[in-house]
């Protein structure tokens, strides 16, 4: 009886580890490039990863961080990362109207009221419009900072020459060292500078037109979204779960500050004061007829895109039930 049982218990721990096994093969992973490390936005991947989301829909992220969209979209064009996370619409609208094997699989940030641009307290300068022989920063070519500050040059006025600082970290250090006037930054980052006042708030991307527009995408490979198809669909299926989790969920600020090393505080003032949930739901690309329209007057592209292109362009998989 005793050898019976025990050779039954072996075939059960056999089972049991040939479940595991499998469990951990089912694991695939999948290489996401994001825009700058920290801001609410753009950590959705990794909120869902450290919450246990992205495993729960079978997938397991290396993340790598960019100084800017303009790098995470060249990574996705390349072939380097299988998702490319807060690639600025214009900038994907640009790169597919020149050829490239560029596709949308989902909003990412609707509105740009998380964008600020401010100058050093003591710079004398109080106001985004003019500043003629002045420098304003953004962080790469094709980036949702870069039509933000075209934006401020045919709707407010603005004189300041356009000039490509990288990060907020890196726009920052310009800044207070007299290189950039004008920097740009999103929360959490500079929120204790400004409480100190030792800079200045001069514009948000929501003082535009773009407050109404969807200025960053998901987006994937022609390549990936034909290999990896399955893993992609779930990915933003676990994408939008982990959205809800963000804002339904407490332990979502437990995780977000923990990652950063920062007082839950202002995890949640960064949330809640900068971010609308509506603002990084993934579903809807918001304003496309002007997104399409700005694409051109930006000179991001040649030619207004058709809908049979926007068709081809834009792929967000349907909600799985």
């Amino acid at each position: 009886m005793i050898g019976t049982f025990g050779r039954r218990l072996a075939a059960t721990g056999a089972i049991l580890f040939a479940a595991q096994m499998s469990i951990a093969q089912a694991q695939e992973t999948l290489k996401i490039a994001a825009g700058q490390r920290g801001n609410w936005d753009s950590s959705v991947p990794e909120i869902g990863e450290r919450a246990g989301i992205m495993k729960k829909h079978g997938l397991k992220l290396d993340i790598l961080y960019t100084q800017g969209s303009g790098e995470t979209q060249q990574a996705v064009i390349s072939g380097a990362v299988d998702v490319g996370v807060a690639i600025g619409t214009l900038g994907a609208i640009g790169a597919f109207s020149k050829g490239a094997p560029i596709r949308i699989i989902g909003a990412q940030s609707t509105g740009a009221g998380d964008l600020y641009w401010y100058a050093r307290s003591e710079s004398g300068i109080t106001s985004i419009t003019g500043n003629q022989g002045k420098t304003i920063a953004f962080s790469t070519n094709g980036s949702s900072t870069h039509t933000v500050v075209k934006a401020f040059t045919d709707e407010k006025g603005s004189r300041a020459t356009p000039t490509a600082t990288g990060s907020p970290s890196a726009t920052l250090t310009q800044v207070m060292s007299g290189q950039v006037d004008i920097g740009w930054a999103a929360p959490p980052f500079g929120i204790e500078l400004l409480d100190q006042k030792k800079i200045r708030v001069l514009a948000t991307g929501n003082d535009t037109s773009l407050k109404e527009q969807t200025v960053r995408v998901l987006a994937t490979n022609v390549d990936r979204l034909k290999n990896k198809k399955d893993a992609i669909e779930r990915f933003v299926q676990a994408y939008r779960e982990t959205v809800d989790y963000m804002y339904t969920n407490p332990d979502s600020l437990k995780v977000y500050s923990s990652w950063l090393n920062i007082p839950e505080e202002l995890a949640r003032r960064t949330r809640d004061d900068f971010f609308l949930r509506a603002a990084i739901e993934p579903d809807t690309i918001i304003g496309l007829d002007k997104i399409v329209q700005d694409a051109v007057a930006f000179k991001f592209a040649n030619a207004v895109l058709t809908k049979e292109q926007l068709a081809e362009l834009i792929q967000i998989p349907a909600r799985r039930k």
